[in-house]
């Protein structure tokens, strides 16, 4: 399941980088309606002139709620997020845009996933 989680942050990255899913396996890690999120996002950023650089860290992710026997099992994931080395850079200023100074620059996530027949895939995340 976290290696699931993990492929779908990797996907996400590469989108963020270039504000396209095109060339990316984020479909296959994620559910239509999570899928329907990021291309949202990646909208924005793209009428934006927008992409992402950097790295986004991640430590001490685990599964903290697992449910085999539901009709969908599903599982939760704890990710303490760092985006500290994360920058949003504007196209359109050839240029790093400042973040937010009420931006925490790490926090904790949870994501829930699903088990379908072709493994795990994340519903979200908040």
């Amino acid at each position: 399941m976290l290696a699931s989680y993990a492929a779908m942050w990797t996907e996400q990255m590469k989108a963020y980088r270039k504000a396209d899913a095109k060339g990316t396996d984020l479909e296959r890690y994620v559910t239509a309606e999570a899928l329907g999120q990021f291309r949202n996002d990646l909208d924005r950023m793209k009428a934006a002139g927008t992409v992402v650089r950097g790295e986004l860290g991640h430590a001490g992710t685990e599964v903290t709620g697992l449910d085999m026997e539901a009709q969908t099992p599903t599982a939760t994931v704890r990710d303490c997020m760092d985006i500290s080395k994360w920058q949003t850079y504007s196209t359109k200023k050839d240029q790093v845009l400042p973040m937010p100074s009420n931006q925490p620059r790490r926090y904790v996530a949870t994501a829930e996933a699903q088990k379908w027949e072709d493994g795990w895939i994340i519903k979200g995340a908040t």
